[in-house]
């Protein structure tokens, strides 16, 4: 071990006498006069410490130190964007070889962007492409290369081949060539064996074995090594240990082959610096082999015309100029992409000045999305919406070739806007929004009803478009959002493009919706019964444009482009809606005989890969409603599609469980869009949130369920254009690594100042995850002995423009909603409420006292107009208001999980009402803090009020069971004769009384009648309140004690059965019993004392 960190030392001393940074060493190689020299003298350092274990070498570490050292990858960060590449050629000679880098495979079929300003932060020239220090460069009229390129070509390529040669074919055991000798010499040696073609697979193997003593399987591997790399080191050790086997292998392989193996003894630089020429010779082989003719044709393109802007310039413009025809015989063809011309796009398209040219002098964003009409016409029905059942896979797959170039030219923003710049673009809109309209509402589905479909249609086609479009759509958004006016001309061409593909919404008949005093007047329509589709692209860019309009304040000027008349919001939230509702029935089991497509279709439109521009944006419209409209009318038209009004109207009277069910998923489900609506504000735009800030809740969520490791955080986060996720940035903000240990892999584990964060109805939760988190917080809080209460986090504010969201709260409607499925959970006989019902209820009216709580500390009660307490404490057709109803359903056994969130609503309802009864302006975070200690020290005294009460309610049966045992050994001590006559033993649960019982009272303590009348109870009576829990001594002057009781007429004991009540107050008199025994007076209790008081509430 000594030795090992000695020569470890003695190479950490020879390796700093050369340049630690690549580009420094690079620099220094151009200042040597011996190239050649200086390559030797570099590979003598690393060679032999890089291939130091020959016999059980470690091929990743291996590989990863030849590629930092010497043929260092692509650095990614230095790159615009992820298309920009480097050959390897070049790369291992750019500043870029120690850099953070990915290596992946790509579709792209571009080339090296060695040289491209554009392409790169920092470090845009390999060394080999440098431009010349002295400023121009002459042309060479021979060769397209450089005098740079081909004095560095002139320089390396003879050294690296001398060096491939001399290693491979060097014959010395011992010694390396002197230009090699820089170190100290070690005493390693292996002992190598040969492929050759005299011996077979078994003839080595039995050598093996016996020269070495080894195992089969050991041997086995040695042959197959052999074999396969044409050598193989079989011993490591001292020259005279390696020599020996050898010769033992020799004579063993003799005895059954009249040719011995051919085995060496090499020294172990040797051997790390052969196995090295070969790895550098197999590099140089990949760099400059090219294997077919249209490879070759794309290389002379990529070395000639893409060498200088100028011409890539002049190409490109051609390139556009026939790219419709171009692309059209590339679907048609069958050759691959990687060898297409059309590959060659990304080469163009992603370079920012060029990609802006061609926007502004050939409108290449209109050329691009024409293509993909004219390419697409067979999928168009006869309403001109797309329908790709019965598609061809290999076609659509060409065509995404299309829909990514689409990318490649959106993938760099503009900085500075032209007016050419902006007519083009805006020309590019309109056509891309052409797409778009034909996939608004496109592959409508009906529900249905009593026999299973047949065939499932096909679905993936344009789900799988819709993943392809969905950074697209993102880019056009942001695009927009770089110019106000751009921004309000382009949601004004998205506006009516809605409305174009609305005009059968508005102009079907009409109904009434009417609720506690409301109506609304809305178009006749059901998800159940009508045609649905679940493909809203059209709309949801909409949603997107206006998020970026509040983002930049522009939403008060949207009024000069798009009048309130014809705004129309209604019909803007109308299509969304119904998704979210075909959403819910599916989960309610009403589309079961659709099949397994629509199944399919609900779990993509809310999976990470395609909510950002489905399922999310839906819930923005919806919140774009909530804030346009009146809040009572919009609770309305929820109710009316969810197909639940007549549910709240009037108490159905049905005894089928499967309706009940469904009817009961619908609420749960509405419920819930409601609060997503009101209560997801992490959207820039939508709430006052940064980009950050949402991707550090979406990690705190998936490490609420339970830790995981990067790999697994960063496959449920979305992806933006450039394939990153943004994790990195801010998971050590929110999470702590925890080191690999048994399960072979690291986590991150949530930090215990993020819990507070955890919303349990967070929108990107299946039902799966939620039930985890759910399960997962409880128990935590359980494990730290506190409630188990999961009130929603506040809330960030909302931006201006969606600021009126929050009057959905405490709107009549919402009251109503809320009262009557309180009502009905207190309602024995009703069946239309469901505990996780409750539960999202109790979020809202949390979310709705936070909401007011809020306000409150940061401005007078006077300028609060937010009054979701006073509306909550008006009293309903029950005569009871919200916390009336909290207050009764704290009380049923069923709802024991709820109790310590009712606690901390009605904890929260005092916490509003003191701070409204104040008229001086609070500060937020002073009250804030106070307020949270005052609810911990509040919930403290509830979980010890409910221990004590638990504790007393066990002494209360433990003294019940001591009175008890002393009446039964009373009543046998009073008939001692009786039971001495028997033979019977005492029972043994007499024995288990007598030990589980305190002392026995007195024996005569309750004898009433007779010579043993004992004397009147002297001792204190105690009862205990079966409601309350509370002992109290029976005194005139405590509170007064009651039993309950049932008061009934008897006829147990008649003589005259049948004899008719008379009711003349005069002469019946209920107390007293006639003579005849005609009737009598029952009266019944179970014995449970109370106090009145708690009995009357």
């Amino acid at each position: 071990m000594a030795d090992e960190e000695a020569g470890g030392a003695e190479r950490m001393e020879i390796s700093a006498e050369l340049p630690q940074t690549p580009q420094r060493l690079a620099c220094w190689w151009d200042q040597q006069v011996d190239f050649y020299t200086a390559f030797l003298h570099h590979l003598a350092q690393l060679v032999p410490e890089i291939y130091f274990a020959e016999m059980d070498p470690d091929l990743e570490k291996q590989e990863q130190s030849v590629q930092m050292s010497i043929f260092t990858p692509l650095e990614w960060d230095c790159a615009i964007d992820p298309t920009c590449v480097l050959c390897m050629d070049c790369f291992q000679n750019s500043v870029h070889k120690n850099h953070r880098y990915k290596m992946h495979t790509s579709t792209g079929g571009g080339f090296c962007d060695c040289g491209d300003t554009e392409a790169w932060k920092t470090g845009p020239f390999c060394v080999n492409h440098e431009p010349g220090r002295a400023g121009t460069i002459k042309e060479n009229s021979r060769c397209p290369l450089n005098e740079e390129v081909i004095a560095q070509a002139r320089k390396i390529f003879p050294s690296v081949i001398k060096y491939v040669v001399e290693m491979t074919i060097w014959e010395e055991e011992k010694e390396l060539p002197p230009e090699l000798q820089i170190r100290e010499k070690n005493e390693r040696y292996y002992c190598v064996l040969f492929n050759d073609e005299h011996h077979s697979y078994d003839h080595v193997i039995y050598s093996l074995q016996r020269a070495l003593d080894c195992e089969l399987a050991e041997a086995q591997l040695h042959t197959t090594a052999i074999d396969k790399e044409g050598r193989r080191a079989v011993k490591a050790g001292a020259y005279a240990a390696c020599q020996e086997a050898k010769e033992d292998i020799k004579s063993h392989s003799e005895n059954v082959s009249q040719h011995p193996l051919h085995v060496e003894v090499l020294h172990s630089e040797i051997m790390a610096h052969q196995k090295f020429a070969l790895r550098l010779g197999s590099w140089m082989n990949k760099i400059m082999s090219y294997s077919s003719a249209r490879k070759i044709l794309h290389e002379l393109i990529f070395s000639s015309f893409f060498m200088e802007m100028e011409y890539k310039k002049l190409f490109a413009m051609e390139f556009v100029k026939y790219y419709k025809q171009l692309q059209k015989e590339y679907i048609s063809d069958d050759h691959d992409r990687s060898i297409s011309i059309t590959a060659l796009s990304v080469q163009m398209f992603t370079v920012p000045t060029l990609a802006r040219h061609l926007i502004e002098e050939q409108n290449v964003i209109s050329v691009i999305t024409e293509t993909l009409l004219e390419v697409l016409p067979e999928y168009l029905d006869r309403n001109n919406k797309f329908n790709f059942q019965g598609y061809s896979q290999d076609k659509l797959g060409r065509v995404y070739a299309v829909i990514c170039d689409l990318k490649y030219i959106l993938i760099s923003k503009p900085t500075i806007w032209t007016e050419r710049l902006r007519m083009q673009f805006l020309e590019g809109f309109r056509s891309f929004l052409k797409i778009l309209t034909c996939m608004q509402g496109m592959e409508e589905i009906r529900r249905q009803v009593g026999q299973h479909i047949e065939v499932d249609p096909d679905w993936e086609a344009a789900i799988a478009i819709q993943m392809q479009l969905k950074n697209i759509l993102l880019m056009f958004q942001e695009w927009c959002a770089c110019d106000e006016e751009l921004l309000l001309v382009a949601y004004k061409e998205c506006h009516k493009a809605v409305m174009r593909c609305s005009t059968s919404f508005i102009s079907s008949s009409k109904t009434i919706v009417q609720l506690c005093g409301h109506s609304l007047e809305t178009k006749s329509y059901r998800v159940s019964e009508d045609l649905v589709s679940i493909h809203l692209p059209l709309s949801r860019t909409l949603a997107g444009l206006h998020v970026r309009l509040s983002r930049l304040g522009a939403v008060s000027r949207l009024h000069e482009f798009v009048s309130f008349e014809d705004f129309q919001v209604e019909v803007l939230v109308e299509y969304p809606l119904r998704c979210l509702v075909l959403v819910a029935q599916v989960v309610a089991e009403m589309w079961r005989r659709n099949g397994l497509s629509l199944i399919s279709q609900v779990f993509y439109y809310q999976d990470v890969k395609c909510r950002e521009e489905m399922y999310d944006k839906d819930i923005i419209m919806l919140q774009i409603g909530a804030s346009l409209m009146d809040p009572n009318k919009f609770l309305l038209l929820v109710l009316q599609r969810y197909e639940l009004a007549e549910a709240f109207n009037k108490t159905l009277s049905t005894k089928d469980q499967d309706l009940i069910k469904q009817y009961n998923t619908l609420i749960e489900e509405m419920l819930q869009v409601l609060i997503y609506i009101v209560g997801e504000r992490y959207v820039p735009g939508v709430g006052n949130v940064t980009k950050e800030e949402v991707t550090m809740r979406e990690i705190i969520h998936l490490l609420c369920i339970e830790p995981m490791p990067h790999s697994a955080i960063a496959k449920n986060l979305p992806e933006n254009e450039n394939n990153e996720t943004g994790l990195e940035n801010v998971i050590n903000k929110v999470a702590t690594f925890k080191k690999p240990g048994v399960s072979g892999h690291g986590v991150y584990e949530l930090k215990d100042e993020s819990l507070k964060d955890f919303n349990m109805y967070f929108y990107h939760y299946s039902k799966t995850q939620h039930s985890k988190a759910e399960h997962m917080q409880k128990k935590r809080r359980k494990q730290e002995n506190k409630d188990e209460a999961l009130p929603p986090p506040p809330p960030p504010e909302f931006c201006p423009a969606f600021s009126k969201v929050i009057n959905l709260l405490n709107c009549d409607v919402m009251m109503y909603i809320l009262r009557t499925v309180f009502e009905r959970a207190i309602d024995t006989d009703s069946n239309l409420w469901t505990e996780g019902m409750l539960q999202m209820a109790f979020h809202i009216l949390a979310l709705g006292l936070l909401e007011e709580k809020q306000q409150l500390q940061k401005a007078p009660e006077e300028e609060v107009t937010f009054d979701f307490y006073h509306k909550a404490s008006r009293l309903g057709s029950s005569a009871m208001n919200i916390q009336m109803l909290l207050e009764k359903l704290k009380g049923i056994p069923q709802l024991e999980g709820q109790k310590d969130m009712i606690t901390w609503i009605l904890q929260m309802f005092d916490t509003v009402k003191r701070l409204r009864e104040k008229s001086c302006l609070i500060v937020a975070t002073t009250s804030g803090s106070e307020s949270v200690k005052n609810d911990e020290i509040t919930h403290d005294k509830e979980k010890a009020e409910r221990k004590r009460k638990a504790e007393a309610a066990r002494l209360h049966r433990q003294k019940i069971m001591a009175q008890m045992s002393a009446l039964q050994k009373n009543f046998i001590e009073t008939h001692k004769l009786m039971y001495d006559n028997t033979s019977e033993m005492p029972g043994k649960e007499d024995s288990i009384m007598e030990e589980e019982s305190t002392p026995a009272v007195s024996d005569y303590s309750r004898i009433a009648l007779g010579p043993k009348r004992g004397p009147s109870v002297t001792e204190k009576e105690v009862l205990t309140c079966i409601l309350c829990q509370e002992e109290q001594e029976v005194k005139i002057e405590n509170n007064a004690m009651v039993l309950s009781a049932c008061v009934q007429k008897s006829t147990a004991l008649t003589q005259h059965r049948g004899k008719p009540i008379e009711l003349s107050g005069e002469t019946l008199d209920p107390l007293f019993m006639d003579a005849d025994l005609a009737y009598g007076t029952y009266t019944g209790s179970c014995g449970h004392v109370m106090h009145a008081v708690c009995w009357q509430k």
